[in-house]
């Protein structure tokens, strides 16, 4: 995990010496190469980290405890923002990068020791006494290659249980939503309420905020109480009804309130519908927690990051279908009027893994001897 957090992240000092254009270039290409490997590996690791140290009764209530540490980071990332110089911004943002990946190295440890996986090729008496055995070596580095995840890995994980596969579906739609209202969402603000980057900016600590209190204070509070399925199906509807809130905002206000009335409420429905994030911020660390416990310890890393590659996939997919549709109905030769119809397609994509998430049903987690067994069986 410190490979890709040193390589992802300390780019930044290119930006923070100097935004010339040839810099930004220089650090265009560093970080798109680097994103090829290692984007998104961070938080996976982080994940399949936190579930093998964590038991699995507390994983819900863990996930959501680092996702809520996530979102204040945010929140503190953008508010710094208003503060701060664009070199300085820079500047801090690589100081920052470098002490997280020198804290990672200092004070955590590998959280599993197989001894099979970590066993040097050149054992400490061989190599006392200078001889090595060519057959034994190019053996244990075959084994080290097999660990590598393959395509029909990933399909077997896949079918391995059908709570993983809902769990999959699910994630997929609700990315699909997420990356969809993003992509629309700020296009459909500025153009319906005139927004501009101080009120983009006040949105997103709102939400940052509201996510930040829910997942660290009522999340590990719900979690035991409700369990991760009901959880993430709570946080999946609110998910969906907030999409389709602000979906209707630009025709419900206009019609039923007076003209006065409705240029006050007008600006506050963005707000308003802002504050949602309290209940669907639920959701992936729910997902994480459900996946985490139909894989083995030796296998968390594998299936976080098959979410992970799900999740960029719907990432990929999601503005080529939603950006075009917001074009379109926000412009004069839209088939018919209504502004806010890309929004409500996200919030049927959103619908769509809410249905999904109703159906997966709390079962007995696999037990480790049996994944290790079968991963053994595969080796």
């Amino acid at each position: 995990m410190s490979g890709p957090t040193t390589w992802c992240r300390t780019f930044s000092a290119i930006l923070a010496y100097s935004r010339t254009r040839g810099f930004f270039y220089a650090y265009y290409v560093l970080k798109i190469l680097t994103a090829m490997f290692c984007e998104g590996s961070v938080h996976c690791l982080a994940l399949a980290y936190v579930a093998d140290n964590v038991p699995e009764g507390q994983r819900a209530s863990t996930f959501g405890i680092l996702s809520g540490i996530g979102s204040c980071a945010f929140v503190c990332g953008t508010l710094s923002t208003r503060f701060l110089s664009t070199a300085s911004t820079f500047q801090v943002a690589t100081a920052m990068a470098m002490l997280s990946a020198v804290y990672m190295r200092i004070f955590l440890p590998d959280s599993i020791i197989n001894d099979d996986l970590s066993t040097p090729i050149i054992s400490k008496g061989k190599l006392d006494d200078g001889i090595v055995n060519p057959d034994e070596e190019s053996g244990k580095k075959m084994q080290m290659f097999k660990t590598m995840p393959s395509i029909e890995d990933m399909l077997a994980l896949l079918k391995s249980s059908l709570t993983f596969s809902q769990a999959a579906i699910v994630s997929f739609f609700s990315n699909l939503a997420d990356v969809g209202l993003h992509a629309s969402l700020l296009y459909y603000l500025k153009a319906r309420f005139h927004f501009n980057k101080d009120q983009f900016a006040d949105l997103m600590v709102i939400t940052g905020v509201a996510g930040t209190i829910s997942q660290l204070l009522l999340m590990p509070i719900l979690a035991p109480a409700l369990g991760e399925e009901r959880l993430l199906s709570i946080g999946l509807f609110f998910n969906c009804a907030h999409m389709i809130f602000y979906s209707i905002a630009w025709s419900f206000w206009l019609k039923v309130c007076l003209t006065v009335v409705n240029t006050f409420v007008k600006w506050q429905v963005p707000y308003t519908a802002a504050v949602f994030s309290l209940f669907y911020v639920f959701s992936q660390p729910c997902i994480r927690s459900i996946i985490s416990k139909q894989v083995g310890p030796y296998e968390q890393g594998k299936a976080q990051g098959f979410i992970s590659g799900i999740g960029s996939f719907a990432n990929v997919a999601s503005p080529l279908v939603f950006s075009p549709l917001t074009a379109l109905f926000l412009s004069e030769g839209a088939p018919f009027y209504f502004p806010g119809f890309s929004i409500m397609c996200v919030g049927f994509a959103s619908m769509i893994a809410f249905v999904q998430s109703l159906m997966i049903r709390a079962i007995p987690p696999v037990s480790t001897s049996e994944r290790v067994g079968n991963c053994n069986m595969e080796a």
